[in-house]
């Protein structure tokens, strides 16, 4: 909002100046000695017709162009035109043979100071022709935008139901364990549930907060499966790379995923996630092992987190990020690069 206004009052501006430097002409090229004459045009008649061509343009601009160009009304259009063309003259004429009696003597003098109107009449419907352009340009660009936020909105409201119901299942999985850990894992459980419901409502979050959640979750899921799999986690941060911002809970449904396919049916499951940042660039990869016929019975639900992360990266960073998906030798191994800002 606050970008319009500036771009309307530099708009005011531009008018302003243009006009003036017209209104000025006579008496910046020329000086008082010869009257500020252009040629045989006194100035005070070149500075009394511009004012006729300033009522001539934005009365074209803003009112009979606007209202009557259109498949409706364009007849009626042209004849309002062709009126209003006749009238400056007839209104220059008049203050011509007034004021001025002496230019009628000069043919030239007067086909110049009458033609104008009629440039001035094409250059207003040039330039409401460009504005409308300009205009309809950035109502486009502002329904995209709002409909990309719409979108966006709606991408990160599937990812609370779909988390909650992962760490829930988490939960039960701890309290038919009747583990001691149930307590530490539920206190975890509120940090990351403060995390999703306040910092995640900024567009973009700083890095070390998302890893930090990164974290919260990696360590709550080695709560729950204990030595039952082997959980490699190297997230690495330089000193200064926390300042980073990234779009919050982008990383997570890669990890979620791991577990969901990575665990439970396989002799020796591991999983290994890695983070790094080098020169502005994120390289996030995570790896696990899945069973092809037993991952044909989980839950439609599980293919939200990945799809949902691929339209937020298509949205968000489009030209700034490659996804890398392999699934090869029954090996699920993403491989994430993202331009940090």
């Amino acid at each position: 909002m606050k970008k319009t206004l500036n771009f309307k009052y530099i708009g005011y501006a531009l008018h302003i100046l243009v006009w003036g430097v017209i209104l000025l002409f006579p008496y910046l090229v020329s000086n008082a000695a010869n009257g500020y004459r252009i040629g045989v045009i006194p100035g005070r008649l070149f500075t009394a017709t511009v004012f006729i061509h300033v009522a001539l343009f934005y009365g074209n601009a803003f009112y009979l162009y606007p209202k009557l160009c259109n498949r409706r009304w364009w007849w009626l259009y042209i004849i309002s035109a062709v009126l209003v063309i006749i009238a400056s003259h007839q209104l220059k004429f008049f203050v011509i043979a007034t004021w001025f009696p002496d230019v009628l003597k000069n043919t030239a003098a007067t086909r110049f100071v009458l033609i104008p109107s009629l440039i001035v009449f094409i250059i207003s419907i040039i330039y409401r022709r460009i504005v409308n352009k300009i205009r309809f340009e950035h109502e486009q660009k502002e329904k995209q935008a709002e409909q990309l936020s719409a979108e966006l909105k709606f991408l990160r409201s599937q990812i609370s139901p779909h988390f909650l119901f992962n760490v829930l299942t988490n939960m039960v999985s701890l309290a038919r364990k009747k583990s001691d850990q149930l307590e530490q894992s539920l206190i975890m459980l509120a940090d990351l549930m403060r995390y999703m419901l306040y910092e995640t409502l900024e567009k973009k979050v700083e890095l070390g907060k998302e890893v930090e959640y990164l974290n919260s979750y990696i360590a709550l899921q080695k709560l729950r499966f204990g030595d039952d799999v082997a959980i490699d986690s190297t997230i690495k941060l330089n000193n200064g790379d926390g300042h980073y911002t990234i779009e919050p809970m982008l990383l997570i449904p890669f990890v979620e995923n791991a577990f969901k396919h990575g665990t439970g049916y396989m002799e020796h499951p591991h999983i290994a996630i890695k983070l790094l940042v080098e020169h502005d660039l994120l390289v996030f990869e995570v790896l696990n092992a899945f069973d092809t016929t037993q991952d044909i019975s989980k839950d439609e639900s599980s293919g939200i987190g990945l799809g949902n992360v691929k339209a937020r990266l298509n949205m968000l960073y489009k030209n700034n990020y490659s996804l890398t998906i392999n699934d090869d030798n029954n090996l699920f191994h993403i491989i994430l690069t993202l331009k940090l800002t």
